[in-house]
């Protein structure tokens, strides 16, 4: 429901009122359907007065017959509009999407999969709009020959009627000059007559995509109807002061980034954000694979703007960074992101099956990685590993997170960063997750309020948020405090 109001409110952002152009497109399209109702009127009558009425009744016959035959012809356009307007919603929706979840997908590595999916539904909503467009130009072609240039020619030869029949009595009481002059005018009021049945043909054809237009806002309204309460998102976004002498000393890329397997050490780096705010002046430390860290401080200390550095989203301002590629570290956000696909997607992301062939891991894995976080049940639910739904509301919160983890265990990177990702999850579970990955090989760094994941980490790393740091190992003491 909440797709289809998207899909709706977003098929024309430029315009600061729809429903005002919608009104006045309306009020157009009843001005040229009365204005030629009244010219054919009078026209007929007239003409009934000058020529007889069989001259008029040729006319409205070619007029119902020609009528018909267009508006069979006309009939998918309906119908072809309405699936523009769905498919511009889906490429709208699907650009949406990835806006709003660009920092996790970034962190994925996913941008090779997003691509597919917005070129997919590009193309299919270009290949729809090139037949589209084909067809409203033929159609263009047959009305005007049919109702401008066919019915122009069955005019003039109606009129012609009584004039070359000699033994018309108008022959017997008219001059030349009369017969001219009545063969004009009623050539000119045919003409017209012609013009005015030509433009309630064509309105036939604005009426038929007026309809498409109509179909799809009937079916917001039942949406409308349907929904109990609104979701209303709302951005807020705050604007710090920049201090110059900071910006000045900072240089964007001026640090190093060495690529090594099994270690992560910041050696002299000032973790600061893109705009030049300095969060920590010098960050030194070092983890090896086995050795799992909990990064612990208020909000707003730079916890999230560490992982950004790690994942290479955030520059590096100075210093040397020692880290595995960016395939070799994995990150689980607090709200995970469900891709468009199967199930068998959210847990291969961003992988494709066959990659995932490639691989050499098969289905019966991946449901061992489902049993490992507790969802086997979705699969046995859906029946197929196949299955398309809208994940992001099929799933509640745990078992978004829950999948996450699955999706984690798929991949088996050397490090992990878990941000958070485990608060909509029980404690045993937990447990049971953060006991698996030590037991294959996967070191995390933790961002967590929780005191009972203390026990699973070996050292902590704290931020003050005034810009000071300790790491130091978690003893007994420590575990002890924090429970």
């Amino acid at each position: 429901a909440s797709l289809c109001v998207m899909c709706i409110t977003a098929s024309n952002p430029n315009s600061s009122s729809p429903a005002l152009v919608r009104r006045a497109e309306v009020k157009e399209q009843q001005r040229n359907e009365v204005a030629p109702l009244l010219d054919i009127g009078l026209y007929i009558f007239k003409l009934t007065s000058a020529i007889g009425a069989q001259g008029p009744a040729i006319m409205m016959s070619y007029l119902l017959i020609s009528g018909l035959f267009l508006t069979r012809l006309r009939r998918p356009i309906g119908k072809l509009t309405v699936t523009e307007q769905r498919y511009e919603g889906e490429y709208r929706y699907v650009n949406s999407r990835l806006i709003t979840n660009s920092e996790e997908i970034a962190f994925y590595n996913g941008n090779l999969r997003e691509k597919q999916t917005i070129h997919a539904t590009f193309k299919k909503l270009a290949d729809h709009l090139h037949n589209f467009i084909f067809f409203r130009f033929s159609m263009g072609f047959v009305d005007s020959i049919i109702a401008k240039y066919i019915a122009t020619v069955v005019g003039y030869l109606v009129v012609s009627r009584p004039f070359l029949n000699l033994s018309d009595p108008r022959h017997l009481h008219s001059t030349t000059s009369e017969l001219l002059e009545d063969y004009y005018q009623s050539g000119r009021m045919l003409l017209r007559m012609s013009q005015a049945l030509g433009r309630i043909v064509l309105a036939g054809r604005e009426m038929t995509r007026l309809s498409g237009f109509t179909a799809r806002i009937t079916e917001l309204m039942m949406v409308l109807k349907e929904l109990n309460a609104g979701r209303y998102e709302r951005t807020m976004v705050s604007h710090q002061e920049k201090e110059t002498v900071e910006k000045n000393l900072l240089v964007p890329g001026s640090g190093q980034i060495i690529n090594r397997d099994n270690v992560i050490k910041f050696d002299h780096t000032p973790l600061a954000t893109p705009n030049g705010d300095v969060l920590i002046k010098d960050l030194t430390f070092e983890v090896r694979s086995g050795t799992n860290v909990l990064v612990c401080g208020p909000n707003g200390c730079g916890k999230s703007s560490l992982f950004r550095v790690l994942g290479e989203l955030w520059p590096l301002f100075g210093g040397c960074l020692t880290k595995p590629e960016r395939g070799k570290l994995f990150y689980v956000p607090q709200r995970p992101y469900m891709t468009l696909g199967s199930l068998r997607d959210q847990v291969i992301y961003p992988d494709t099956v066959e990659e995932q062939r490639r691989k050499g891991i098969s289905d019966q894995v991946l449901k061992e990685y489902l049993d490992n976080v507790q969802l086997g049940h979705i699969l046995d639910r859906e029946g197929s590993w196949d299955s398309i739904q809208d994940w992001m509301d099929v799933l509640s919160g745990g078992e978004k997170q829950r999948m996450a983890m699955a999706r984690l265990f798929y991949h088996k990177p050397q490090f992990a960063i878990l941000d958070e990702c485990t608060s909509a999850v029980s404690v045993d579970v937990e447990d049971y997750i953060y006991s698996h990955c030590r037991t294959v090989g996967i070191t995390l760094f933790t961002v967590s309020h929780r005191k009972s994941l203390w026990k699973h980490h070996e050292f902590y790393l704290h931020m003050d948020g005034r810009g000071n740091y300790e790491f130091k190992p978690i003893t007994e003491e420590t575990v002890e405090f924090g429970s």
